[in-house]
């Protein structure tokens, strides 16, 4: 049986043009058989591409624009009413950046590799790559590594094979836009989902003009979980200084030698609980409730760590700089601390 038989290309568009009929007229020309388009909530003018496409494709529509995010899911959801049998989807961007024969590698390898998530991936090192587009994808693979520890050359890639395995899993996965295809990535990490790169070509039309995705806005919603963690950690300093604050209050008069004491303690207790039920519930989402005897594992050994790790260079330095040093080792146990507990505090259950 061809290869191509066993795929269901899927198509997000929103507002396309002549490219979106040329896709799919060269998709059909090749073999593909099976193709889903969803019309992301595109404006009027834009019917006439999906209606010369009617007869060709199976066409799903949103009354209005809910993302790229969205899409995909409508896609997952006719995909497994009428294909589940098949052997998985291939997604692919409508504004022709996707390269048949790319298309067709990624394809092959997903029948190959029916257990594995297929990235088609760019090499953005070439000369063609629009300065932004470059130094953007670098920062984020970056940041995506050290928050995940999943090292992906190309974590936007719109070309992808996903096994019809794993696509019920996927729809329950959050994000409605542009993240949802980074979640995808940390969700295939946290559940062990092998990742598969297949080198593709780099075409940038127009310097990517076309593209809907907003670096400020959608980065933000990239990176959700990490901006989540910190401001987690900033509410739970100010309940710290707080609580700290109106025990003082309570005790100077009747326990003075002891008031700081008791104040650190209960204002720290308060504040640990605050960050943990934040952390657990918001941060990282998970309903296992063993994670707060690891959650206070690790804040024990980070109070001894910092203590240890500031005492020995405040010597060397001659006891100087103690402030600045703490800052420094904090910061670091802080990072070093949000990787703990997503890839073990709050670990979530793997997908079965």
């Amino acid at each position: 049986m061809d290869y191509k038989d066993e795929i269901v290309i899927l198509i997000p568009s929103l507002n396309p043009d002549n490219r979106l009929i040329n896709l799919v007229e060269e998709l059909i020309a090749n073999g593909f058989k099976n193709i889903i388009i969803v019309n992301d909530g595109s404006s009027v003018e834009y019917n006439k591409y999906f209606d010369k496409l009617k007869e060709k494709t199976t066409i799903l529509y949103h009354a209005v624009n809910l993302g790229k995010g969205r899409a995909l899911k409508t896609g997952f959801n006719e995909y497994l009413r009428k294909y589940s049998k098949k052997c998985g989807i291939v997604t692919v961007d409508s504004d022709g950046q996707h390269k048949i024969e790319d298309i067709k590698k990624v394809s092959k390898r997903l029948v190959e590799e029916k257990d594995k998530l297929i990235l088609g991936s760019r090499n953005f090192d070439l000369s063609n790559v629009p300065f932004k587009s470059k130094f953007g994808n670098k920062i984020t693979r970056i940041i995506f590594g050290f928050l995940t520890g999943l090292k992906v050359s190309d974590t936007q890639t719109g070309l992808r094979g996903i096994p019809t395995k794993y696509i019920s899993k996927l729809m329950n996965v959050s994000g409605e836009r542009f993240e949802f295809e980074m979640n995808m990535l940390m969700e295939a990490k946290e559940n062990n989902i092998d990742i598969m790169e297949e080198t593709i070509e780099t075409v940038y039309i127009e310097e990517n003009k076309s593209s809907h995705f907003n670096p400020l806005k959608d980065s933000l919603k990239i990176y959700a979980i990490f901006v989540k963690y910190i401001l987690s950690s900033i509410i739970s300093f100010v309940v710290d200084i707080v609580i700290y604050k109106i025990v003082f209050d309570l005790l100077i008069n009747n326990l003075a030698n002891y008031t700081i004491i008791i104040s650190t303690i209960i204002a720290r207790i308060i504040s640990s609980l605050v960050n943990y039920r934040i952390n657990k519930n918001t941060v990282f989402k998970t309903s296992n409730n063993k994670s707060i005897i690891k959650y206070y594992i690790l804040c024990f050994i980070q109070m001894i760590v910092s203590a240890i790790l500031v005492e020995i260079i405040y010597n060397l330095f001659n006891r100087n700089y103690e402030v600045l040093i703490k800052l420094v080792i904090d910061s670091i146990i802080f990072l070093i601390n949000f990787k703990v507990q997503k890839e073990w505090v709050f670990k979530k259950e793997e997908i079965k």
